[in-house]
């Protein structure tokens, strides 16, 4: 056997090889790496177009209205520095200038509410809080501009020169930190953690005008403006509404981002669940709530249908719907669902995507995010939502820490257990998700590097048993509870059907014995079950491998009077060697056999089926049992092995065929033959032989 699993490999290895060529191996995708090179102030002034602003007082400006003399100032050095990169290599899509522009106008407008209900303002009295709070956005194609506005905070002037004038400074994540230093937490919502967003901007825009006043009563208000080519300018402006707008004039290349259907396919696309309105040209466009955020108790099953259908860009229902919420050990708010149709071919592909939305406060993180689940639960459906994200500067890629690590756990042992759960509550229904969804349970085993993890997907695998009627499935759990605690076993037989695993050779040893023996029909059992090994401290051990085993009554290997004796056992079993010499590796008599003639036994005969169905089909007939070397063992108290042995006087080539047939008979009964339609020919020879006297 040594040259089988040299050619084969350990038996864990086969299995996990063998299972996953079956079901399309993934593609090993290279990462693609994005180099910036940090040019000097000079290059970087060269890069942007210097345009000049009017410094003339009393300028009007869409009904803001300018006054006094505008200031020049230039961004601090690193500023200067990272400003290119930000504009030309850190997003790899630049329609997410529109997700950062309306995450910021939603801050601001989290902002607004929470100082308005706290004492955090230090004795200050804010305007107008009974204005509407939304995030509007007009689009013109004619003038080739796309403008948000908010009717949030606002900014002082200081907080302009801050915010908009130091690239690496966020204002959002200064004021959680702020308020966290008063023992507050009501600012959850707020979803800004990194300052480069607002920046976004110059990868479409020629310029950017921001308009704002803040709600801070008697503040002026301001308009903020730079081309990106280093230098902003800051001039006081009366007429401005409390709030901020930000005006982008877009690159003759950009002008797409002026079209009206164009921008709301973005908004629906990541940030349609922003709480606040969305306003585009007058129109709401922001109607999905988002359910992971509210309480389970709360959401209603058609909520879950009409959302589910929204997420998945599907017509059927989920057939299981997990609405998860924890602070521990990270905070996660999670809607998972289980389509209730069945997989078609691309998602039974590795190759197909996990269904699974990443967001960070309601904000689009990573659409079809296959970091946070593992490759085998890709048909799952659903959002997730965890603010503790570590999210590098563009919030696109998010990185392999162990934070990351770490959620995915979470997540797959809490839908591992949900699923245990549901099958608990639930058995019809599971058996019917089990119908269609197996594989997948299968391919988590054979994949999974965690043999906590394998042990919890195996609580999820059904199969039939010799002690329960045909159609009723049962779980290794179930199984072990009906064991007498001696037995350490849990046995398996694979065979295509029910009808062939009960008349099985290698079966029958162990019905004498009353031993239960799980049956499996699906090609990859016995590889995943291979790949187990074990199960709740029970060894996984197939019925064919328990009769290699040397019988536990040492009686049992002395052949019975009813027999052949002795003699006739060494004779027979010295012609079987020579007619079937290069076929065989041994011949020997077993006493496990009832009403079998023979069994060919192979070690690790899942690996060696496997072999024969994937690798064997160019292979010679000779070099084929050369590697496999099968033993045949014969049943000396069978009618057909003891009328073979009188043949051996009578009719020697009669009996040269009926060997030949009982070694073809048992390797197709042992699963190692790959079209047994060959064999026609040969049994019809050997019924002309046997008929030729009558």
């Amino acid at each position: 056997m040594s040259a089988l699993r040299a050619r084969l490999g350990s038996s864990t290895v086969c299995a996990r090889k063998i299972f996953l060529q079956s079901i399309n191996n993934s593609k090993h995708f290279a990462a693609r790496s994005v180099s910036a090179k940090i040019q000097n102030d000079s290059t970087i002034f060269r890069a942007f177009s210097n345009r000049q602003y009017s410094t003339a007082t009393e300028q009007k400006k869409d009904g803001e209205t300018l006054k006094g003399t505008s200031e020049k100032r230039e961004f601090q050095a690193e500023t200067r520095m990272l400003l290119d990169i930000v504009a030309r290599s850190l997003y790899s899509d630049k329609e997410v200038f529109i997700r950062e522009l309306i995450s910021n106008a939603s801050d601001a407008l989290e902002k607004f509410r929470y100082l308005s209900v706290s004492a955090a303002t230090e004795g200050k009295q804010l305007e107008q809080t009974d204005r509407a709070l939304e995030i509007k956005l007009i689009t013109d194609k004619q003038n080739r501009t796309i403008t948000f506005q908010d009717s949030g905070i606002g900014m002082t002037k200081e907080e302009l020169t801050q915010n908009l004038g130091t690239i690496a400074r966020s204002g959002s994540k200064s004021f959680i930190e702020e308020i966290k230093k008063q023992g507050a937490d009501q600012a959850s919502s707020i979803i800004g953690q990194f300052g480069v967003g607002f920046y976004s901007a110059f990868m479409v825009a020629d310029k950017i005008e921001v308009f704002t006043r803040s709600s801070i009563a008697g503040s002026p208000g301001y308009k903020w403006s730079s081309d990106g080519s280093g230098v902003y300018e800051i001039q006081e402006a009366d007429g401005v509404p409390i709030g901020t707008k930000i005006v982008v004039y877009l690159k003759t290349d950009c002008r797409e981002f002026s079209d009206d259907e164009t921008v709301k396919g973005i908004i629906k696309k990541y940030s349609n669940f922003i709480g606040s309105p969305i306003i585009l040209n007058d129109q709401q466009v922001n109607s999905i709530k988002p359910l992971w955020l509210m309480e389970p108790k709360e959401v209603t099953q058609e909520q879950h249908v009409e959302f589910y259908r929204f997420i998945g860009n599907s017509y059927d229902k989920p057939r299981f719907t997990l609405h998860y919420k924890t602070d521990a050990p990270l905070s996660i708010r999670a809607v998972l669902y289980v389509p209730e149709g069945k997989p078609g071919l691309f998602e039974l592909s590795r190759d197909s995507d996990v269904g699974v939305s990443l967001y960070s406060r309601k904000i689009l993180i990573k659409s079809k995010a296959d970091n946070i689940l593992p490759k085998w639960l890709r048909f799952v459906k659903g959002v997730v939502d965890s603010e503790d994200i570590p999210l590098n500067l563009s919030r696109e890629l998010l990185q392999n820490s162990n934070l990351i690590i770490k959620l995915r756990t979470v997540l797959t042992n809490r839908f591992l257990k949900f699923l245990n759960d549901s099958a608990s509550k639930d058995p019809v229904g599971y058996d019917t998700f089990y119908r269609d969804y197996s594989i997948f349970l299968k391919e988590g085993i054979v994949t999974s590097h965690s043999p906590l993890e394998r042990e919890d997907i195996a609580k999820l695998l059904r199969f039939e048993s010799s002690k329960l009627e045909k159609g009723v499935r049962t779980s290794m759990a179930e199984y072990s509870s009906r064991q007498k605690n001696e037995q350490k076993t849990i046995y398996y037989l694979a065979a295509p059907s029910r009808e062939l695993a009960e008349t099985s050779p290698y079966f029958e040893s162990l019905k004498k014995r009353d031993l239960e023996v799980l049956f499996c029909y699906d090609t990859y059992d016995e590889l995943v079950l291979l790949e187990l090994k074990e199960f709740g401290g029970r060894q996984l051990v197939s019925v064919e491998s328990d009769m290699q085993k040397e019988p536990e009554n040492k009686s049992e290997s002395v052949i019975g009077a009813q027999g052949l004796q002795q003699p006739q056992v060494d004779e027979l079993i010295k012609f079987l060697k020579g007619q079937l010499e290069g076929k065989v590796f041994d011949v020997r008599t077993t006493q496990r056999l009832d009403s079998h003639p023979c069994v060919i036994i192979v070690p690790e005969m899942a690996a060696a089926r496997h072999f024969v169905r994937t690798q064997a089909q160019n292979m010679s007939e000779e070099n084929r049992f050369a590697l496999l070397r099968p033993q045949l063992e014969i049943n000396a108290k069978h009618p057909i092995i003891e009328k073979l042995h009188k043949l051996l006087s009578t009719d020697k080539d009669l009996a040269n065929m009926v060997a030949q047939q009982l070694f073809s008979n048992a390797m197709v009964t042992a699963g190692l033959v790959m079209d047994p339609r060959n064999l026609i020919t040969h049994i019809n020879e050997l019924l002309i032989k046997a008929l030729e006297k009558h």
